[in-house]
């Protein structure tokens, strides 16, 4: 996506969120990042919050004064925002309508995240989709956690540049994804049939189910992967690995 198209993105298609003084001053202190505005509560101070200014000063970064109640509405999280929150530039963040139109018939794997509550299970499978070179991770917004400090903290670091795709729900995804012509695949340990042994479709979405409800969206085909020694399941982010390079070692 050009830098004229990612402008008019919705902001919550292009940053991601941070709050916290020691997050925000880490995201400012890293070159790798990109941190397009801090805000600041009315009533913030202290030394913390001197580092802060000084830091965003050196990098250009602007800072905005706000409410504190504006601020704990921007974090999300009126118990730990510290009185800061800033904005960081995920060059890989899109909406899902876009990313499709962007794809076109080009082969391309994602996963679908329905109802993965975790936010520690979140940002493992983000660093794994990412490290395997796998084309997005859509994350329903009804459902998921937001990408915040947790997830953060649990992709090392990668949630930034990360290829995350957004939509407002798995169900609205997958019927988007469905008339544009991908083939939607579960994993389920009730399937028949094994990942190792699948011919796959070279536009497919891999829907991990969340930890308490599994699967809710309808699917094309599930498959399983095959276990052994009275072992019934493995974690969400764990078996997204096994899938990621799987799929992606096919290629």
């Amino acid at each position: 996506m050009d830098q004229e198209a990612r402008e008019k993105l919705s902001p919550r298609d292009k940053w991601i969120t941070i709050f916290g003084r020691k997050p925000v001053l880490e995201a400012l202190n890293d070159p790798a990042l990109s941190v397009a505005k801090v805000v600041v509560a009315d009533n913030a101070g202290g030394g913390s919050l001197d580092e802060i200014l000084r830091a965003a000063s050196r990098t250009g970064t602007p800072v905005e004064r706000a409410t504190a109640s504006r601020v704990k509405w921007l974090a999300g999280n009126g118990k730990h925002d510290q009185g800061v929150v800033a904005d960081v530039d995920a060059p890989r963040m899109t909406p899902l309508a876009d990313f499709v139109r962007a794809r076109g018939k080009r082969p391309t794997k994602v996963f679908l995240l329905d109802g993965v509550t975790n936010p520690g299970n979140v940002g493992m499978i983000l660093r794994t989709a990412t490290g395997a070179g796998f084309d997005g991770v859509i994350l329903p917004r009804a459902g998921t956690p937001h990408v915040g400090p947790l997830v953060i903290k649990a992709s090392a670091g990668i949630a930034f540049q990360a290829p995350i795709v957004n939509v407002a729900t798995a169900k609205a995804a997958v019927n988007l994804l469905v008339e544009a012509g991908y083939r939607i695949y579960g994993l389920s340990a009730r399937s028949k049939q094994s990942l190792f042994k699948a011919e796959l479709a070279d536009r497919a979405v891999f829907v991990l189910g969340g930890e308490t409800n599994g699967i809710t969206v309808a699917t094309d085909e599930d498959l399983q992967i095959p276990l052994h020694a009275g072992v019934e399941s493995l974690n969400v982010a764990v078996a997204a690995a096994v899938v990621a390079f799987e799929v992606t070692n096919r290629d």
